[in-house]
């Protein structure tokens, strides 16, 4: 599965490490993921692909405000 803008990605490293996020950005090995709260869209965190696990959900179209994001992520992070 291929991790492209609007996909929900789960992290496999670092301190941030399962938890769920959705792709911003995308620039040769790296990604720019937010979830809407701790990582805001403003402040979106800079990743390496390879520490990022693709799930088989995907937004289409650009999450560009932080309710949105919170909205994708609400089904991945246990209704919360």
């Amino acid at each position: 599965m291929d991790i492209s803008q609007g996909s929900v990605v789960r992290a496999k490293a670092g301190r941030d490490k399962d938890k769920f996020f959705v792709v911003l950005q995308t620039d040769g090995e790296y990604a720019l993921i937010a979830d809407g709260r701790r990582r805001r869209v403003e402040h979106p965190k800079r990743k390496k692909i390879k520490h990022l696990a693709p799930t088989c959900a995907a937004h289409t179209g650009s999450p560009d405000t932080n309710p949105k994001i919170k909205q994708i992520l609400r089904q991945f992070n246990g209704g919360k």
